[in-house]
């Protein structure tokens, strides 16, 4: 049997943004006013009705144009788990933010052919800001190219990291970690979205993100943009990121080093 050969990537880019800006405009709909919220695994993660709306809009957008790609998705699990070509969803990643009104939430779509990112796409609905990455072309915001900081030191740096729905039963290190960098660097930041904090590390608006106890979706097109936009992701060991692995730093990486050196010290 010949392997499925990869799929046209501009194609799959236009596919990805489309769903996402579709999403997108569902979610700003019901900002600060959703329907259906529940817990999942904690009583800080919460799930909405919309935010499974927004995943079956872009399934139903994906699928229709790449039946035969298998789908991952955060409310709705995975679809087809043989397929060599996958997509990775987080119809709403930010649902915190989202529940309050806070301006601060996304739309993450990403295409690996197994462990390979091809294709990343993260929509920020409130700003209408598209971060794009294609594997080796770069990464654009709204059709430019951007690129990572060129701050060379932490002490110059701002840093954004997340406490997951786990910190309650497991705060030490958490608490560790931030105190530390918060005394090491301009500041840290909880933004409350892991989606936009890669997105602005490729950007330039931070120069590392910092988190664990992570999903596949909150990285899968995070990893690429950063990447394409020059910057470095890894685990907190220093060795690549895996998306199943549920930590990732992401850096500008020139101040990568340091980084991974506070998180092994402390």
């Amino acid at each position: 049997m010949q392997p499925m050969p990869l799929p046209d990537l501009d194609r799959a880019l236009r596919c990805a943004a489309s769903a996402a800006r579709e999403a997108g405009t569902l979610l700003r709909r019901h900002a600060g006013r959703p329907r259906g919220i529940r817990t999942k695994r904690s009583a800080i993660d919460l799930v909405t009705a919309v935010d499974r709306a927004s995943e079956r809009l872009i399934r139903r957008r994906l699928e229709r144009a790449y039946p035969a790609f298998g789908v991952l998705g955060e409310e709705h699990g995975l679809q087809r788990p043989h397929a060599p070509c996958r997509w990775i969803i987080d119809p709403l990643d930010g649902t915190m933010n989202f529940v309050h009104g806070v301006p601060l939430f996304g739309v993450s779509i990403a295409l690996y052919h197994r462990a390979i990112p091809l294709v990343g796409v993260i929509y920020d609905p409130s700003r209408e800001e598209l971060f794009t990455a294609v594997a080796g072309r770069g990464a654009r915001l709204n059709g430019r190219r951007i690129g990572v900081s060129r701050a060379a030191r932490l002490q110059k740096s701002l840093l954004a990291t997340g406490f997951s729905s786990r910190f309650r039963r497991h705060p030490a290190e958490y608490v560790r970690w931030f105190t530390t960098f918060e005394s090491r660097t301009h500041s840290v930041r909880r933004i409350g979205t892991t989606v936009l904090c890669l997105a602005y590390v490729a950007a330039g608006r931070l120069e590392v993100f910092y988190e664990r106890d992570l999903w596949p979706w909150d990285i899968a097109a995070g990893i690429l943009l950063v990447t394409e936009a020059g910057g470095r992701v890894s685990g907190f060991d220093g060795r690549p990121a895996v998306l199943e692995r549920g930590e990732l730093v992401a850096s500008n990486g020139l101040v990568h080093s340091g980084v991974l050196r506070v998180l092994r010290s402390t």
